[in-house]
């Protein structure tokens, strides 16, 4: 009779969440709401360096001293390391930056389930670079649709919509 040592053997099943008759139009964020969270994400990337630059001027510092500073360098290094987070970290884990989190909107894929971290990373960094260089006119397109879908959300099969909603 021989034993054997019985090896646990586990299965980790990706379970997707099924979204029934998912409809952008009834669920989508209004064009106001999206600006206002991008309005906190801008005011929060642009604390550090205000900040840093008002400390400076505290110290003394004036004209070239001011800007060329390494107070307004630091300023300026944590605006980008607070910005990269921002706009591309927090929404690949949670499909929100944190304007969008503090308005109670989140970027979800088309069909309602959440966008993968290749979508989101596109989306955010060619597709609002696509949209502000249409001098804002890709912003426009959540106006004037239904689904409130702006010109980088169409390039990238997203939708902004309200975070806390339950859809059937």
């Amino acid at each position: 009779m021989t034993s054997q040592a019985g090896t646990a053997v586990t299965r980790t099943t990706r379970n997707p969440q099924i979204i029934v008759n998912f409809e952008p139009e009834r669920v989508a964020a209004p064009f106001f709401l999206r600006c206002g969270a991008a309005l906190i994400d801008y005011i929060l990337v642009l604390i550090a360096p205000v900040a840093m630059m008002l400390l400076g001027r505290y110290f003394g510092n004036d004209g070239a001293r001011l800007v060329g500073g390494s107070l307004n360098d630091t300023g300026w290094l944590i605006a980008v390391l607070v910005g990269s987070a921002n706009f591309i970290l927090l929404p690949i884990f949670s499909g929100q930056s944190i304007g969008k989190a503090v308005a109670g909107i989140k970027v979800v894929g088309i069909d309602g389930n959440q966008a993968g971290p290749t979508r989101i990373v596109l989306r955010q960094l060619l597709g609002y670079g696509l949209t502000l260089g249409s001098l804002g006119l890709g912003f426009l397109f959540s106006v004037i649709n239904r689904s409130g879908r702006s010109l980088h959300d169409y390039l990238f099969g997203t939708v902004v919509i309200f975070a806390q909603r339950k859809y059937k």
